[in-house]
């Protein structure tokens, strides 16, 4: 791709603030008519629309113009104080980068995708002799065959306990398997064939996992037959306990398939689009489809504004999917839109193979696309009635805790420790869509001032480290609202809206000017929004320690509460605390008690999960690792000839040294480290 940044190039002074249509014909003198990718700044610097373009300087003379705009692109025109460029060879470049743009700045005026959590795959990792079956995400830079991409982790999961089943492969980490001394409770239960310990030759494991990769991409009857044959050889030679194996083997690929739904032939590999819309709001449905099996699907609700048309949502929408995930060779789409060629022919340049993208008309495709059309309706259907029970829950919550509007966005805090150990603060956020779980933070409690098992200093330190943002984003905001101000003598309009400096007029036409801007001066989707309540599990003294730290960082506009068990730790007998008024209760079926029991439920599992999987890992951890010069055979060594981590550092230097591969020099590092406290 040849990029050429052209930043501020119309040289407007430093400083200067004013937005509307006369910013961007400023930089039409300086745009060629490539292809290329635009982006469209407001007054304090972000992002709020990324666009593309065949001919740069055509797409951006058209806003230029005063007339003929829906009004979402009037309000992004009139907000709009200066503008980058990025040129590219060809319109299929501009269209991927286009997409990775969105995704990294999120701007306002643009679709988004409102989950971009990455999918899960079953992963056989190469990176060791004996292969390992595993649940992946993220990247695929680890050596292995992936098999994906699935709809849920719980899919993952099923798949992946019935293939241990039906193939016996190993599903633990390579530091566990050189550990072992003998085989693990999953060779007992006849969900691993135990390579760790010689229980089966390298050779015949590798044939076990050559047996499940074939199997998964798609060649079950092969592996079926085969598995069959040996059941009715072992049954005639009279190894009926090696024939039940075989069987108990050919049950667990009977259910694997049978989980996976509906599977059409024919199709290796293609993903369904179906969008529907319905109350100005949208919903894409994506089925995924490998190897001849239906991996599921999930429903996603893009952000875009209501005059945005349905093809244009989806046509953003599978441009941005697939901007940091695999391509596949078939996509099929309920809806056509115009640049349909052009996309796939962008995406045929990422998956550098031809990538197919199809509207269906007849025959089993368009079956699947009508099925997954299906499906998002009712996915909407189900949002919609959700949300708007959601909204009298909200409208409650800002009743009984005196707010003035119904919260946005709501912030729930909880500790997890015991006894001062592996402590951690959790904070989970909720608002009208339910909870925002990509928003969740988690606070390892790292202060050597802390008292183990100080619940209010604890607080205060999660409390500190997550409002210190919203105090210094506060302050930068002011202090541009200052530089604003000094540079023009007329204030920003809401939303954005352009009043100019140096003897200027400001824009006059309602076109620009008039229209009501609905983006809120702070997102409530940002992950470190102010909050509108924030509820904290405990009672008076904790409310205290939190309104001390707030008002210690100058936050005094944030609403809290404390939500403290009742007699017995009863649920529905929960006393709420709030500074000026009494302790009170709610009705024992109240919904917003149900609703406020639910928040304060999720933030202690959160909390409890996070300290779970802290301790975990505290445990699990060795201190042989730390040891410099200790690696993979050393350690199995030591463990073998000692039997625990624990022996080996009561051990002497003479009785290290006795073990194998343990060197003079050697025993004596390990000797000391254990008497130095390091252990």
């Amino acid at each position: 791709m040849s990029l050429k940044d052209s930043k501020d190039e119309t040289g407007t002074k430093t400083g200067s603030k004013e937005t509307g249509p006369q910013v961007v014909a400023r930089y039409l003198n300086h745009l060629g008519t490539g292809p290329g990718v635009y982006r469209m700044l407001d007054a304090r610097g972000e992002v709020i629309y990324v666009g593309k373009a065949r001919n740069l300087k055509a797409r951006v003379q058209n806003y230029t113009r005063l007339g003929g705009h829906t009004n979402r692109i009037a309000r992004m025109i009139a907000a709009t104080a200066s503008m980058e460029f990025v040129t590219t060879a060809t319109e299929s470049e501009a269209l991927l980068l286009e997409a990775n743009l969105i995704k990294r700045f999120r701007p306002y005026y643009n679709v988004l995708m409102r989950d971009d959590k990455s999918f899960p795959y079953i992963l056989i990792s190469r990176e060791h002799a004996a292969p390992q079956i595993r649940k992946h995400r993220g990247a695929r830079n680890l050596k292995g065959d992936y098999f994906g991409p699935f709809a849920s982790a719980g899919a993952v999961n099923r798949t992946i306990n019935m293939l241990e089943r039906a193939f016996l492969l190993r599903s633990c980490s390579d530091s566990y398997y050189e550990s072992r001394t003998r085989p693990c409770l999953l060779y007992q239960i006849k969900r691993c064939s135990a390579p760790c310990t010689g229980e089966i030759s390298i050779e015949d494991y590798n044939k076990l996992v050559g047996e499940a990769v074939r199997f998964l991409r798609g060649k079950t009857d092969a592996v079926q037959k085969t598995l069959n044959a040996l059941m009715e050889e072992a049954s005639e030679a009279l190894e009926f306990e090696r024939a039940a194996r075989y069987r108990d083997r050919l049950a667990a690929l009977a259910h694997v398939q049978a989980v996976q739904g509906i599977n059409p032939r024919g199709l290796e590999e293609a993903d369904v689009f179906a969008a529907y819309s319905q109350g100005g709001q949208s919903c894409i449905q994506v089925f995924f489809f490998r190897s001849e099996q239906n991996w599921g699907n999930r429903a996603y609700f893009p952000r875009a504004d209501r005059s945005v048309e349905l093809e244009e949502v989806l046509e953003s929408f599978i441009a941005q999917f697939y901007d940091d995930r695999p391509v596949p060779r078939s996509i099929f789409v309920s809806h056509d839109f115009p640049e349909r060629a052009l996309l796939a022919e962008a995406l045929s340049i990422k998956a550098e193979r031809k990538v197919a993208i199809t509207v269906p008309k007849r025959g089993e495709k368009a079956g699947l696309v009508a099925h997954a059309l299906t499906n998002a309706k009712e996915a909407l259907g189900r949002k919609l009635a959700d949300a708007s029970s959601q909204a009298k829950l909200l409208d409650g919550v800002a009743k009984v805790f005196g707010l003035e509007k119904r919260p946005e966005r709501i912030e729930v805090y909880d500790n997890s420790h015991i006894q001062g150990a592996n402590a951690v603060g959790a904070m989970i956020v909720a608002g009208p869509e339910g909870f925002v779980k990509n928003q969740y933070r988690k606070f390892n409690i790292k202060s050597d001032t802390l008292t183990p098992g100080d619940d209010y200093a604890m607080m205060r330190e999660v409390l500190r480290r997550r409002f210190t943002r919203l105090a210094k984003e506060r302050a930068a905001s002011s202090s541009l609202e200052t530089e604003v101000a000094a540079a023009s003598p007329l204030p920003l309009g809401e939303g954005g809206a352009s009043a100019s400096g140096e003897g200027d007029e400001p824009v006059a036409s309602s076109q620009y000017a008039d229209e009501e801007d609905d983006r809120p001066a702070t997102p409530k989707d940002s992950k470190w929004a102010a909050p509108d309540l924030v509820l904290i599990d405990g009672g008076a003294g904790q409310l205290a320690a939190a309104r001390e730290m707030l008002d210690e960082l100058g936050i005094t506009d944030v609403a809290l509460a404390g939500i403290a068990k009742g007699p017995d730790r009863n649920a529905g007998r929960e006393h709420f605390f709030q500074a000026g008024r009494p302790s009170f209760m709610l009705e024992p079926r109240d919904p917003v008690l149900y609703f406020v029991q639910r928040l304060r439920d999720e933030a202690h599992r959160f909390a409890i999960g996070t300290h779970r999987a802290k301790r975990s890992k505290s445990i699990a951890a060795n201190p042989l690792d730390e040891i410099p010069g200790i690696g993979v055979k050393r350690r199995r060594a030591l463990l073998k000839h000692f039997g625990s981590a624990k022996a080996i550092s009561r051990a002497g230097a003479e009785d290290l040294q006795a073990v194998e591969g343990i060197s003079a020099a050697m025993a004596r590092t390990i000797y000391d480290y254990f008497r130095e406290g390091r252990g």
